[in-house]
């Protein structure tokens, strides 16, 4: 379609309480495209998941994509449940904490729901407006542009059901409603299926690490029989001690449950009292030795070299006989996850420091080196199929919240 501009408005298109929109479509408040009121949830104690309850929907059972998570349900037992259950067409809003704003279309496949006192329950009029168009709109920029300004009037982040009820949203009519909706709607079909080829994907990894790192499983070609041995037979402490740069530096930290390195560049040097530091390198085992019964430690890549830590992260080289690629994926099981909270003795968090000298001490399971490898190129093939799933589905991510901005501000328009 041509668009000519007059006045910086295109031939077309209005201003609106939204900003530009087509002509033709209107702006309405939640309240007015809903049946009744907003209404509370109810304050009830989540207890164990039972098959003869129904399930418990709180704000942490919200994931960021707007779905109901389903690894970790829980039950509500309450007389007064059966006032709260979800149904069709319901949209559940998240009231208040740091992830206000987020939404749940009621879905039926997830079976009964029970909605908590934190979140707030609209009944959608789909006589008047399509359900999946208007939670689209709850995943895009002006809401959540919306969502920061209204919630932080009070000080504290926070929507009550009368502001939400005054939530503005664009509205064109129902047919053109309903084809963004189904053009939307494909785009989460595909996501959803992305994401459950890599939750189907990890869950292969997890079994294989489990049989492949324990040697229940062995692979083919490999019969010699694996022994127990020291981490000082595999690792070999390496300390490269330099002064603390003058200059702004890169600083690492190593993340608690196995989430690996993560770097704080152009560090101030003032920010730390310490006069020497240590210098990591490529494949080094790094340790966080306060928080390694947490599993903070980690293999360092290639992006981690150069990059300085202090006296509570040792490094470590491999010797000979170990592949660092194995241990990638060994330091990560919870046989090894035990092992360092047996020797990191103490309270909670720093009062528990690992000992250095019983760490090099573990004795661990483990095969030759040739069997270490070829284990560990095993797990490192579907690591990569997983990273690549990953970056597909960021992609289409990303190109759906594109579509989203310019299906939901009428810029582009679709057929109907």
């Amino acid at each position: 379609m041509s668009i000519i501009k007059e006045n910086d408005i295109a031939v077309g298109y209005k201003h609106s309480a939204l900003g530009v929109i087509p002509e033709e479509w209107e702006v309405k408040k939640l309240r007015s495209v809903c049946l009744g009121k907003g209404e509370y949830g109810i304050n009830a104690a989540a207890v164990e998941y039972s098959e003869n309850l129904p399930a418990y929907i709180r704000i942490t059972d919200i994931d960021d994509e707007g779905r109901f998570c389903l690894d970790k349900k829980t039950s509500v037992n309450n007389a007064n449940a059966d006032n709260f259950l979800l149904q069709i067409n319901d949209v559940v809003f998240v009231r208040t904490g740091a992830t206000v704003g987020k939404s749940y279309l009621y879905n039926e496949n997830d079976g009964k729901l029970v909605f908590a006192g934190f979140l707030i329950r609209f009944r959608i009029d789909v006589s008047v407006v399509n359900e999946y168009f208007l939670w689209s709109y709850t995943k895009s920029k002006p809401y959540w542009d919306w969502v920061k300004t209204t919630s932080m009037r009070s000080g504290q982040p926070g929507i009550n059901s009368l502001e939400y009820a005054a939530l503005q949203i664009p509205y064109p009519k129902i047919q053109e409603q309903q084809a963004i909706a189904n053009c939307l709607s494909e785009w989460d079909k595909t996501i959803e299926k992305l994401n459950s080829l890599i939750t189907q994907k990890e869950l292969r990894k997890k079994g294989l690490m489990q049989g492949l790192l324990s040697g229940k499983k062995r692979l083919k070609g490999f019969e010699n029989k694996w022994n127990y041995k020291s981490l000082q037979k595999f690792l070999i402490y390496t300390p490269r001690e330099v002064n603390k740069p003058i200059d702004l530096f890169l600083a690492l930290g190593l993340r608690s449950h196995g989430k690996g390195i993560f770097h704080k560049p152009n560090f101030d040097p003032k920010a730390i009292a310490m006069d020497k530091l240590y210098m990591v390198k490529e494949n080094d085992l790094v340790v966080n030795i306060t928080f390694a019964w947490e599993q903070a430690i980690a293999i360092a890549t290639k992006a981690d070299e150069g990059g300085l830590v202090s006296h509570r992260f040792p490094t470590y080289t491999f010797s000979e006989e170990a592949s660092p690629l194995y241990f990638k994926f060994f330091i990560l099981g919870n046989r090894f996850k035990n092992m360092l909270d047996l020797i990191s003795p103490g309270g909670a968090g720093r009062n528990r420091v690992m000992s250095k000298k019983d760490f090099l001490k573990l004795e661990v399971f483990i095969p030759e080196k040739k069997e270490q490898e070829a284990i560990a190129n095993v797990l490192e093939s579907i690591d990569k199929e997983i990273q690549l799933l990953k970056t597909k589905l960021d992609q289409m991510k990303l190109q759906k919240k594109g579509l989203m901005q310019v299906l939901l501000t009428g810029s582009k328009r679709l057929k109907y």
